[in-house]
């Protein structure tokens, strides 16, 4: 007959094995899905005689399309969307990245490098291909800042303003005219914005730089205005209206 104490001990590595048992069949967390990486478009090499359809910005900020090269307005071929028109409507409405080419360079040399990028950054360098609007460079002296008629409904950095959160980020400084305008006419069309100066503060000033810099073009002058991730340069009611989806 087995000893008291060799039950014992029979029925503790018992015990032991079953919770490592039960312990192993435990269905553990799933693993986190790896990050979605960008899809990278492959190099594109267009001719003039390609099918294409081409996407360029017009003097009111507005963005038309084309199937002739020929008819893009010369001061608007810098920086021009092409298309392959026999792509599904779906396709063609790609919100990430686009194919781009310099128009002059295709007109001259009948055929052209596409490259790729962001749909924000065609849309904001297409823009800035544009002459300014109403705005005022950085640098050198300024008069005092100006003085305010009223405060304007979410003009303080940050506010979500009425409706919502800010759907223009605008920059600028007090002295500057064109941004005193800019946030008036944000005001009365009831747009939600946040202002912020960039001379008070050095982390709006960074930020703006950041973007600038990430969608290609300058930050020399103010007011720049950030309508949902596109940038325009200077204060236009028809470009800004425009981007706002409030054009007629």
């Amino acid at each position: 007959m087995r000893s008291h104490k060799s039950v014992l001990q029979s029925q503790t590595a018992l015990v032991v094995l079953f919770l490592i048992l039960g312990g192993a069949c435990k269905k553990g967390a799933p693993p986190a899905p790896p990050p979605t990486a960008r899809t990278e478009l492959p190099p594109l090499q267009v001719s003039k005689d390609s099918e294409l359809l081409f996407t360029y910005v017009e003097s009111s900020g507005n963005f038309a399309t084309t199937d002739k090269a020929d008819s893009v307005p010369e001061g608007a071929r810098r920086l021009v969307r092409v298309m392959d028109p026999a792509k599904s409507v779906a396709e063609r409405r790609d919100t990430s990245s686009v194919y781009v080419v310099d128009l002059r360079e295709l007109l001259a040399n009948g055929k052209s490098q596409a490259r790729a990028m962001s749909r924000e950054a065609f849309e904001t360098g297409a823009l800035a291909q544009l002459p300014p609007g109403e705005s005022s460079t950085l640098g050198g002296p300024h008069g005092p800042p100006l003085p305010e008629d009223q405060e304007e409904a979410g003009s303080d950095a940050g506010s979500a303003g009425p409706g919502g959160p800010p759907v223009v980020t605008l920059y600028g400084t007090p002295w500057c005219g064109a941004c005193k305008a800019a946030r008036q006419y944000l005001s009365s069309k009831h747009v939600p914005f946040a202002y912020k100066d960039i001379e008070k503060d050095r982390a709006a000033a960074a930020e703006l730089q950041a973007k600038a810099a990430r969608l290609g073009i300058p930050a020399d002058r103010v007011p720049i205005l950030d309508v949902r991730g596109r940038l325009l340069v200077g204060f236009d009611k028809t470009r800004l209206d425009a981007l706002l989806g409030d054009a007629t």
